[in-house]
């Protein structure tokens, strides 16, 4: 699947932004690496965007980051041990995907979806605590869960998926599948839902995936998303 043109555009001003960068910095020429310097940062962050490089972080780490290579600088083992003298704690690998098609929800038609605080809670306890601090579907404004009510006096939380706005451009997905219910499709199930909402809303949805997280990365291309880029980050001291 392939995005619009216009929408990889939108996509680059909100990262640049993001990144704080001139508006039209990731739209430039492929070949030259954006570079910002920023003394105050507690990070240090490499991201590629459609075949664009940033690095953003202290003098330190951009001067000995300078001469590798974009393959290397994404990988979260080279910016720890770049930054090891500086307390680098790895904070995640990702894999960036986007979306400007609206889903089909006739799959759902059928399907009850709540936004329900009760569901929210029900979802979260029956989850391993780093998912559920990963996803962070309670602390969002904008969530839906999916529901099994085949039971009407106790209907069950299967699936949910939110999002929040980055740079008010991008709908940053988040989605979380109880275990017991993994691997039967549910999670694409509800981000087209999240997906639908956020784009009426005039936002680009945004998958994130951790590189290690091979079901998340095929929920994402099952829901109609494209590969865009990556996003790698430690936090220093």
């Amino acid at each position: 699947m392939e995005l619009d043109p216009g929408t990889v555009a939108i996509i680059q001003l909100a990262w640049s932004r993001l990144l704080r960068l001139e508006d039209a910095a990731l739209a430039g020429d492929p070949a030259e690496r954006i570079v910002r310097v920023d003394e105050a940062s507690g990070r240090l962050t490499f991201v590629t965007l459609f075949g664009k490089e940033a690095l953003v972080g202290p003098e330190w780490a951009v001067e000995a980051a300078r001469r590798l290579p974009g393959g290397q600088l994404r990988q979260q083992s080279t910016l720890v041990e770049l930054s090891r003298k500086h307390g680098g704690r790895g904070l995640g690998e990702a894999q960036l995907y986007f979306s400007d098609t609206l889903p089909d929800l006739e799959a759902l038609r059928d399907t009850a979806v709540s936004s329900d605080q009760e569901f929210v809670d029900g979802l979260e306890r029956m989850c391993p605590p780093d998912d559920v601090s990963e996803a962070g579907l309670g602390s969002l404004d904008h969530r839906f869960i999916l529901v099994d009510d085949r039971r009407s006096e106790d209907p069950a939380p299967l699936a949910g998926a939110g999002y929040e706005p980055w740079a008010g451009i991008l709908a940053h997905l988040r989605v979380l599948t109880a275990p017991q219910h993994r691997g039967q499709g549910l999670a694409g199930r509800i981000a087209a839902v999240a997906v639908e909402e956020a784009m009426a809303a005039g936002f680009v949805p945004q998958w994130r995936a951790r590189v290690d997280n091979t079901a998340s990365q095929r929920a994402a291309r099952r829901a109609g998303f494209a590969f865009g880029g990556t996003q790698t980050s430690v936090a220093l001291g």
